[in-house]
């Protein structure tokens, strides 16, 4: 595949910005070529190029650094990808439904045209349909696995053959893997030259204070990428602390241990209650429910303190609400809430803990 083609013309003309520290390391240097403020701790600019970080994640994840670019949460890698990839007015992308919001708001922001497909009923893609609906002008194909608010991972099958049939990149949005026992994709992006993971430490990592996001691909995308991403875009503190976190990974494989056998359970208690409908299977740190009543449980929980998401006007989604597992004791206050709401068929009046 010839990835410079799918270049926004622009983008292929451009000459970069060159940022004083682009070149120049700070250890052991007299930097006097900034303008910065010498006499504070966080008064150098960060490092752009990221090198310590992306040797770290290199190393932890046995991937090439050139094959990998951390960017200011996955969003703003979504953001540059539609920025070297589409043309404004002209290209289009294909994003099933349901799926993550920001795809669409991205290509929007962009003046990009969405094709959209539906997911089938148990939330699968159709390869063919998916594949019949693209055309020349279409630039990208987004997955979402496990996909964000059904929470299922998307057939491996599906994708390869999405893969090697589309003539254009195919991004695998991988946040909420640490929670399945699915295998990750970034494994084989040698495979597949037009394939883009993305990966995130706002979800099993606990970081998404610090906003920190992983795109695994080829060096060529990585390049064009690297060309139009703002000098700092990753400030030296979130380096520091995405960095120092891969030194304590077995912290984060217990939090998602304790997150899983959360979820197990609250699987089971939300199937006790008779205004659930359905509870979806998850292979994520959320559970996607079917309720009889969505809306009114949702501003009755609201009303109480306990916030959740209402997904019920998104395709696909009807009467359903998203939950975050939380902590062992935020878990049994929702299921104690939804079950005294049930009870007492949810009268406003009913008196239930409240969020301390």
């Amino acid at each position: 595949m010839n990835i410079e083609s799918l270049v926004r013309p622009n983008i292929r003309k451009l000459k970069p910005y060159s940022s004083a520290r682009s070149l120049i390391k700070q250890d052991k240097q007299v930097l006097m070529d900034a303008n910065e403020n010498p006499f504070s701790e966080l008064g150098r600019y960060p490092d752009p190029n990221q090198t310590d970080l992306r040797e770290a994640l290199a190393e932890y994840y046995k991937i090439p650094s050139d094959s990998i670019l951390p960017g200011n949460g996955s969003d703003e890698l979504i953001d540059l990808l539609f920025r070297v990839f589409t043309e404004p007015g002209r290209s289009n992308v294909l994003i099933p439904q349901p799926t993550y919001g920001m795809y669409e708001v991205a290509a929007n922001i962009q003046n990009c045209y969405i094709k959209e497909v539906m997911l089938d009923n148990q939330f699968q893609p159709d390869a063919d349909t998916i594949l019949e609906a693209a055309d020349k002008e279409t630039k990208m194909i987004f997955l979402c696995s496990p996909n964000n608010p059904t929470g299922n991972i998307l057939d491996t099958n599906t994708i390869e053959k999405i893969l090697i049939s589309f003539n254009g990149l195919v991004i695998i949005d991988q946040a909420y893997l640490e929670f399945s026992n699915s295998e990750p994709w970034r494994n084989r992006i040698k495979e597949f030259p037009n394939l883009i993971v993305l990966q995130t430490f706002s979800k099993a990592w606990g970081m998404a204070g610090i906003r920190g996001g992983l795109a695994f691909t080829n060096p060529e995308i990585i390049q064009w990428l690297m060309r139009i991403k703002l000098p700092y875009n990753l400030n030296q503190l979130t380096q520091r602390q995405m960095t120092q976190a891969l030194k304590t990974a077995p912290v984060m494989k217990n939090w998602v241990n304790t997150i899983i056998n959360e979820r197990n359970a609250m699987v089971k208690a939300l199937n006790t209650i008779s205004a659930v409908v359905k509870v979806y299977p998850s292979d994520a740190n959320y559970l996607l429910v079917k309720f009889r009543n969505a809306e009114q449980i949702y501003k009755q929980l609201k009303k109480r303190g306990i916030i959740i998401r209402d997904r019920s006007n998104m395709k696909g989604c009807k009467s359903t609400l998203r939950i975050s597992i939380g902590t062992p004791r935020e878990n049994s206050l929702l299921l104690k809430t939804l079950q005294n709401l049930n009870t007492t068929e949810n009268q406003p009046t009913e008196k239930t803990p409240s969020v301390q």
